[in-house]
């Protein structure tokens, strides 16, 4: 496994544990499975900096890794690079606290929401662009179920969002357990 790819799973790694351990030290009364990772890392948020650091290394790490697996390939690292950095950038404008008798900065949050949606957007494109490049059926197939879990996913977050933690995490285990994936499968040392 490339040293590249080596760093993003290790970030993975980090994503997982930060996921499902730091609710325990974070606002009283959040819940895995009603709330999302973005407000774990929400302002005014006790230990939200972990939450923000793992977005920010999720970030960078994605663009590390994928840019030799896409090299030659001028579209698909420009669409990598607008997701790394919108997904950094959700790290820095950071969502509403989950008490509302909290006062918060309002224009944070709406930055905060216009970056969490270009990060949905730009993953989306990017996949599909990847879609087009892979050579192998099975990188295809997987391609493909993974586009349509990040939309379905992203999709119940905000329908269905008593479970809205739960569709989320599932969402970034799948997307990032994707990129590693295909990263991997296609790196040449």
């Amino acid at each position: 496994m490339n040293k590249r790819i080596l760093v993003l799973a290790a970030v993975y790694i980090l994503m997982l544990l930060v996921m499902f351990i730091l609710p325990f030290f974070s606002m009283p009364g959040y819940s895995i499975i009603r709330n999302t990772l973005n407000e774990l890392g929400a302002q005014l948020t006790p230990n939200a900096w972990i939450m923000n650091f793992t977005l920010i290394f999720l970030g960078l790490g994605s663009v590390i890794a994928g840019w030799i697996y896409f090299k030659g390939f001028v579209l698909q690292k420009i669409i990598l690079v607008l997701f790394g950095v919108s997904l950094t950038l959700t790290a820095f404008f950071n969502h509403a606290p989950i008490d509302p008798d909290i006062h918060y900065n309002i224009n944070e949050n709406y930055w905060h929401a216009y970056f969490t949606c270009a990060t949905g957007i730009s993953f989306i494109i990017f996949s599909l662009t990847a879609l087009f490049i892979q050579n192998k059926q099975p990188d295809r197939l997987f391609t493909i179920l993974t586009i349509i879990s990040v939309i379905f996913l992203s999709a119940l977050t905000s329908k269905v969002d008593s479970l809205a933690g739960i569709w989320q995490r599932l969402l970034f285990i799948i997307a990032f357990g994707w990129m590693i994936y295909i990263f991997n499968n296609h790196i040449i040392n």
